[in-house]
């Protein structure tokens, strides 16, 4: 139980991290700041079912997260568990495995509204909306608005679904972005991390062949 007497709140913040960037830093310690969360668990794809491109090796990619999220240390728990794991990764999975590991807490998925408005494309989403609250983030607008996400949209949500919003500021950064920019041999140490910055750079990622 956390100081108020509920459940404790475990956050759960997945994705490629293909690299991992300065906007997933900032969502993170908003979900930090926000959510009244115990812990943080960042969790790298393993193989990613939605993915039509092939990922940068998981190695890498979990390497370069421990590196992005090192500041946060405490709350934040960079976990293994999807690129460790054979076959497709499914979020379903991964939720399941913390409710067994961590009885009586409360599991926060953390997502974009962007993902929020595909959930019924995930595998087993109904399933996954019985188990955990869905925090959905929103980025402020350079017009001043903020695009907003409403489950109601959602085909057949199950009764019970809980939704809750996350504030982030306006950030333009993007994975893809990041990587075409190191491709053409662009500067990317705005948009990352600097220890990202120089493991991309040590490693050779992202370069064109």
């Amino acid at each position: 139980m956390n100081s108020s007497g509920t459940a404790p709140r475990i956050g759960v913040f997945g994705g490629a991290f293909d690299p991992p960037h300065n906007a997933h830093v900032a969502l993170a310690e908003a979900a930090l700041a926000q959510l009244d969360l115990a812990e943080l668990h960042v969790i790298p794809t393993g193989q990613a079912w939605h993915k039509s491109r092939t990922l940068t090796p998981k190695e890498d990619r979990l390497a370069m997260t421990r590196l992005a999220f090192s500041g946060l240390k405490g709350k934040v728990v960079i976990d293994s568990r999807e690129v460790l794991r054979d076959g497709p990764t499914y979020t379903l999975d991964t939720l399941h495995e913390l409710q067994k590991e961590q009885p009586g807490a409360q599991l926060v998925l953390i997502m974009g509204a962007d993902q929020a408005g595909a959930l019924p494309s995930w595998h087993g989403w109904q399933a996954i909306l019985g188990i955990a609250i869905v925090s959905v983030a929103y980025r402020a607008l350079s017009t001043g608005g903020i695009a907003r996400f409403d489950p109601n949209m959602l085909p057949n949500l199950p009764a019970g679904a809980r939704f809750e919003a996350l504030e982030l500021p306006a950030m333009d950064t993007s994975a893809t972005e990041i990587r075409r920019r190191v491709a053409l041999g662009v500067d990317i140490s705005s948009l990352v991390p600097p220890t990202v910055a120089r493991y991309i750079d040590q490693h050779h990622l992202y370069r064109s062949a």
